[in-house]
Parts: structure tokens; C-alpha cells; sequence
């Protein structure tokens, strides 16, 4: 009977450091929250995942900050416009987060084209 080796883990640990950040930016729809805990598992590995994470946690920042004007617009009678101020910011979001982890799935850094810069 022959055995089946299993593969060598990748020493350097390359494809979980991307996946990291590529996670991070790719649900930065949601707010800042999944960011937040992505960064904060990985900040400690890589420079990748702390820069890409922090950039991340502060454009889901960003969007959680337009979730809640566009609830507040909702809840004082402003209804329409806080549902559009809602749809803009998810497709924003989507838009740019999708951007943001196409490039760090190929190990490149990316940087929102606005966002506060709370967590440096």
C-alpha cells in the first residue's frame, strides 16, 4: 500500500495573506465591521493585510456612516431619498470593494478614491 502525501503548506504563507485582504475589501459593502475583525486577525502576519485592512476598515467606515444618514433621512420622514441615499451607498460600496479585492488578489495595494482616514 502506497501512501498519499499531502502537499507542503506554503511557507510564507502568500495565498492566505491575500485572501486576507482580498476578503476585507470585498465585504466592505456590509460596514465596517467584517473589516474590522479581518484586519484585526491579521495585522500582526503581514504589512499587506495591515495596510489593506486598514484601508478597508476605513472606507467600510465610510459606508457605514452613509447606512446610517440614509436610515436617519428614512426615519424623519424622508423616506424616498433615504431609500437612493441607501442604494447609492451599497453600489458605491460594491462597486469600489470589488475593485479593491480584484487588486489585492493580485498582491497590489489599493486605495479608495475617498474615504476618512480614521485608522492609520
Amino acid at each position: 500500500m502506497t501512501e498519499n502525501p499531502t502537499p507542503p503548506a506554503s511557507p510564507s504563507g502568500a495565498s492566505s495573506d491575500t485572501t486576507l485582504a482580498t476578503v476585507a475589501h470585498a465585504t466592505v459593502f456590509t460596514g465596517f465591521l467584517v473589516p474590522l475583525i479581518l484586519w484585526l486577525i491579521g495585522r500582526d502576519r503581514n504589512p499587506f493585510i495591515d495596510t489593506e485592512g486598514k484601508e478597508a476598515l476605513n472606507f467600510g467606515i465610510l459606508v457605514t456612516i452613509g447606512y446610517l444618514a440614509a436610515s436617519i433621512l428614512g426615519q424623519i420622514g424622508l423616506g424616498f431619498f433615504g431609500w437612493l441615499l441607501n442604494l447609492a451607498v451599497f453600489v458605491i460600496a460594491l462597486v469600489f470593494g470589488i475593485q479593491g479585492a480584484m487588486a489585492a488578489s493580485k498582491g497590489q495595494g489599493y486605495r479608495y478614491p475617498f474615504t476618512l482616514r480614521l485608522v492609520s
